[in-house]
């Protein structure tokens, strides 16, 4: 079962619809995912078409002890379950300053999950202790990017302190690489990725194409649809099937 966190420090970055499409993606490739909202927004319910403020449980239940991962499991999609977040994530996360191994309790939560091939982690948008837990119960991360200066900036403080998670908390996380999101036919946005490319690159896989902006994710997202059920054949549907393929068989 590999565990993979979705994570950037940056909103609005596409970490959400990464997470999503790429269970969708994969879930075309016949393996079975598990969703897991970090994130106390509780976005990946709403791309479903569920109002988070309207679930009985949440993410936080299980990080509490008060619930099983199980009890919370809900399914989305065949091949899909999700286990959502809400608003009470953000109170839970206020009390974990004071907890003991307080960077460990989801992964003492995904420690009794099976029957996944993947589980797939949607981070919030900080480097706080939700985000600090996802990354503790994780082996690999993966990075959506605006192409945009600031977002590349952003990414490369990110890589900085993932190190040093895998030097202080997690030896095995590693980085699967970085999704070019909200990419357009602009000479800046081309500039950035070529930049990314050259410069951490090296480091670092960059799949390719990136993901073109596109309405289309906007109206996905508001019927509650992934974007390959809602509009199959656009670029951006076209390039999550082929990073859920290389993933899954790579």
């Amino acid at each position: 079962m590999r565990v993979i966190s979705v994570a950037n420090q940056k909103g609005g970055s596409g970490k959400t619809t990464t997470a999503l499409n790429l269970a969708a993606a994969l879930a075309r490739e016949e393996a079975k995912v598990l969703l897991v909202d970090m994130d106390p927004q509780g976005h990946l319910a709403e791309g479903f078409g569920l109002s988070s403020l309207s679930l009985d449980g949440d993410i936080s239940l299980a990080l509490e002890g008060r619930s099983s991962a199980q009890e919370l499991t809900l399914n989305m999609r065949q091949g899909i379950d999700l286990i959502p977040a809400n608003i009470n994530l953000s109170y839970f996360e206020t009390t974990l300053f004071s907890r003991r191994g307080r960077e460990d309790k989801l992964k003492e939560v995904l420690r009794g999950v099976e029957g996944y091939d993947f589980i797939l982690i949607d981070c919030p948008p900080s480097l706080g202790l939700l985000t600090l837990n996802a990354l503790s119960a994780t082996k690999e991360v993966l990075i959506p990017m605006p192409c945009n200066f600031y977002a590349m900036l952003g990414v490369s403080l990110l890589l900085q302190t993932i190190e040093d998670i895998r030097r202080k908390i997690n030896p095995s996380l590693s980085i699967l690489g970085i999704i070019p999101t909200h990419f357009r036919r602009t000479t800046h946005a081309r500039e950035v990725l070529e930049r990314t490319k050259s410069e951490i690159g090296e480091r670092v896989r960059v799949f390719e194409p990136p993901i073109h902006q596109s309405v289309r994710f906007e109206e996905a997202a508001s019927l509650g649809r992934t974007i390959l059920e809602h509009a199959p054949a656009i670029q951006g549907a076209l390039t999550y099937k082929k990073i859920g393929e290389e993933i899954c068989h790579g």
